[in-house]
C-alpha cells in the first residue's frame, strides 16, 4: 500500500492519456467531502461538502475544501456531480460557485432540490441537471454512469466515470440495506456489470470499514421506535440530522399509530422535510403534522417534536432544549429519542446534551441504549463483498479519518487486490492513473478554509490559537506613557485583566520591575514603541507564568509623550 509523506513534491505535469484524482477533502477527516478529477487539461467534480468545526475550534461556523487548488481553473470545469444531499457533500456547493456561478450541476431529483433551497438562500440561481439512477450522460471527456446505491437519505448514487485513461466507480456513501424502507437497494447488479467491463480505480467509502460484519436493515428500527413511543407518558423529542428521510418517516408513522401529532424543529428539518414531502419521498399520515406553536395547546401525551441537534451542535434546537434555552421546556417524565450516531470528534458535544436533558427529567434513549439508529455507511463484510464483486484493478479508500482508511485498504487486500494497487491518501495528495496502475505522485496545498459569520476563509489556525488562549487562559492588557528623551516612565503601567481567576491587584507586585524594564530599555537606546511593547510582554508573562502558572494573551501599550 502506498502512503502519503508528508513532505511530497508538488506533482509532475499530468501525461496526456492519464486521469489525476485530487481529494480536497474527505480525506483523513469525516466530513468536506469533495474530489477533482483531471483528464486532458479538464476538470470533474464529485461532491462538495462541509466539515463542522470542533470545540478547539471556537467561533468557527463551518469548515470548507481548500478552493485554492481548482481557483485560477474555473473555466476548466466540467460540472459537479453530487452523489447525495447531506451536508458533508454538498454544503460548500455555494461558496464554490461564487467562483463560477454557471457551473453545471448533476445530482438525483432529491439531491438537486436541497441544493437548490439552499442555493436560494444564498441567492445563487444554479444550473441543474436532474438524473437518475441507469442514465449516462458525456460531461466533456467524462462519461458518467449513476448507479442506485443505499443510503441514509433517499435517491444517493454512485458515480462510474469513464475516460480515454480507464473508469472510475466512486460510490459516495453507501451501504447495502436488503430491506430498505423505499425499497430501493444499492445495485450490485449494476456494479457486477461494471466490474466484467474493468474498473480501474474502485473509490469507496470508508467510514465503517473498522466495523465487522453487515449493517442493521433500517426496517428493524421502526419497531424499536414503536416500543418506545408505547412506553412514553408525555412529550416525545426525537433529534436526527435534518435530512434523515427515512427515520422522519419512521417518526410519523409512530405517532400515527399511537395518536400522537408530529411539528418539526429547527429551520433546516422544516425546510428539508417540505421539500421531502412535495417530492413525494416522504409519506405523511393524514393530519399527523402541526404547526410548532399548535403543538403547545396540545396534552403532553399527543406531541412529537421531530427536532434538529443530534450531534450537540450549540445553536440547534435540542441543545437549546437541554440549556433551558428553546420554546420547548423539557420536563419530568419527558421521553428524548438521539436517533443517529455520533459522528466522531462529536461526542462531547453529544455526551452534555444527554446530561443536561437527563437533569431537567428527561428519558434519553439514544444508540448507546436502544436499537433507535443504524449507520448509513456499509460496514467491513459489505465493503469485501463489492470488492468481489467488482475485482477493481486498484483501490482507493475515501471518507473517513485515517483509521477508516487504512482498515478499508486492508480489506481490499485480504480480498486479493494487490497491495501496491491499493493507495492510501490525504487531503491534497495527487494520485494518477496512468497505464491502468494508480499511484501518488506528489501533494498541492490544501488546508482548512473556516467560515466565521459573513468572512470565508479569513480566519487562520493563528487566529484560532489566539481565541483558544483567550478561552482557556484570558486576556491582561498593560499600558504605559513614557518620554524619551528623560528615559522616564510618566504613566502607568496600568494593568488588566479578564477571564483570570486573580484579582487585578495582584499585578501591583510586578508593576515596578515593568517600569525598571522600560526605563533600563529607554536608557540602552531604545526608543521605537514596538520594541519597548516586547519588553513589557515579556516582563508581564514570565511573572504570570512563574506567579500565577498560567499563559494569557498579553496585549501591551506604550505611547510616547
Amino acid at each position: 500500500m502506498s502512503h502519503p509523506h508528508p513532505e511530497l513534491p508538488l506533482p509532475p505535469e499530468l501525461p496526456a492519456d492519464g486521469l489525476r484524482i485530487v481529494a480536497l477533502g474527505g480525506l483523513g477527516e469525516v466530513g468536506r467531502n469533495m474530489a477533482v478529477l483531471e483528464h486532458r487539461g479538464r476538470l470533474l467534480i464529485i461532491d462538495c461538502g462541509v466539515l463542522f468545526p470542533e470545540d478547539h475550534q471556537p467561533g468557527v461556523d463551518l469548515i470548507l475544501p481548500d478552493f485554492e487548488y481548482i481557483a485560477d481553473r474555473m473555466d476548466d470545469v466540467e460540472a459537479i456531480v453530487l452523489t447525495h444531499g447531506h451536508e458533508d457533500h454538498i454544503g460548500a456547493v455555494p461558496y464554490l460557485l461564487r467562483l463560477r456561478r454557471d457551473i453545471p450541476i448533476y445530482g438525483s431529483q432529491l439531491t438537486l432540490a436541497f441544493i437548490e433551497a439552499k442555493l436560494k438562500e444564498h441567492r445563487i440561481k444554479p444550473v441543474t441537471h436532474v438524473v437518475a439512477e441507469g442514465d449516462s450522460v458525456q460531461l466533456g471527456e467524462f462519461g458518467c454512469e449513476f448507479v442506485a446505491v443505499n443510503h441514509s437519505i433517499p435517491d444517493a448514487l454512485a458515480v462510474a466515470v469513464t475516460t480515454a485513461a480507464g473508469t472510475v466507480l466512486h460510490t459516495g456513501d453507501f451501504k447495502m440495506d436488503q430491506l430498505p424502507l423505499d425499497g430501493r437497494v444499492t445495485d450490485l447488479r449494476a456494479f457486477a456489470r461494471l466490474g466484467e467491463k474493468g474498473v480501474d480505480l474502485f473509490m469507496v467509502d470508508s467510514t465503517n470499514a473498522e466495523v465487522p460484519g453487515f449493517v442493521t436493515n433500517e426496517a428493524e428500527i421502526g419497531p424499536v421506535l414503536d416500543n418506545v413511543f408505547a412506553q412514553a407518558e408525555k412529550r416525545i423529542v426525537v433529534a436526527s440530522f435534518s435530512s434523515h428521510v427515512h427515520r422522519v418517516q419512521q417518526v410519523l408513522n409512530a405517532a400515527h399509530a399511537h395518536g400522537r401529532k408530529v411539528a418539526f424543529v429547527g429551520r433546516s428539518m422544516v425546510r428539508n422535510m417540505g421539500i421531502a414531502a412535495e417530492l413525494g419521498y416522504l409519506d405523511v399520515p393524514p393530519g399527523v403534522l402541526i404547526e410548532l406553536k399548535q403543538a403547545t395547546n396540545l396534552p403532553d401525551d399527543q406531541v412529537v417534536y421531530m427536532s434538529t441537534g443530534s450531534q450537540g451542535e450549540p445553536m440547534a434546537a435540542l441543545s437549546r432544549m437541554a440549556n433551558g434555552d428553546h420554546k420547548v421546556n423539557v420536563g419530568h417524565g419527558d421521553t428524548v429519542i438521539l436517533a443517529s450516531s455520533l459522528i466522531p470528534g462529536n461526542e462531547n458535544s453529544v455526551f452534555r446534551v444527554i446530561n443536561g436533558l437527563t437533569r431537567l427529567g428527561a428519558r434519553v434513549v439514544h444508540s448507546g441504549n436502544a436499537k433507535v439508529h443504524v449507520s448509513g455507511h456499509a460496514s467491513a463484510g459489505e465493503l469485501l463483498y463489492c470488492y468481489n464483486i467488482l475485482r477493481p484493478k486498484n483501490v482507493m479508500p475515501v471518507h473517513g479519518e485515517v483509521r477508516h482508511l487504512v482498515a478499508n485498504a486492508a480489506l481490499a487486500v485480504k480480498t486479493g487486490v494487490p497491495a501496491d494497487r491499493v493507495v492510501l491518501a490525504e487531503d491534497g495528495v495527487v494520485v494518477d492513473l496512468v497505464d491502468g496502475k494508480a499511484s501518488v505522485v506528489g501533494a498541492v496545498p490544501c488546508g482548512y478554509v473556516f467560515v466565521d459569520g459573513s468572512s470565508v476563509g479569513e480566519v487562520t489556525e493563528s487566529e484560532l490559537k489566539d481565541r483558544r488562549t483567550l478561552g482557556e487562559e484570558g486576556f491582561v492588557s498593560v499600558f504605559a506613557v513614557v518620554d524619551t528623551a528623560t528615559g522616564k516612565v510618566l504613566a502607568g503601567p496600568q494593568l488588566l485583566a479578564r477571564g483570570m481567576a486573580e484579582d487585578d491587584a495582584v499585578f501591583s507586585e510586578i508593576q515596578p520591575d515593568v517600569v525598571q524594564a522600560l526605563e533600563d530599555a529607554i536608557a540602552g537606546g531604545a526608543t521605537d514603541t514596538y520594541q519597548l511593547q516586547q519588553i513589557m510582554r515579556r516582563v508581564i508573562g514570565r511573572w504570570v507564568n512563574r506567579r500565577l502558572r498560567r499563559r494569557p494573551m498579553i496585549v501591551p501599550v506604550v505611547v510616547e509623550a
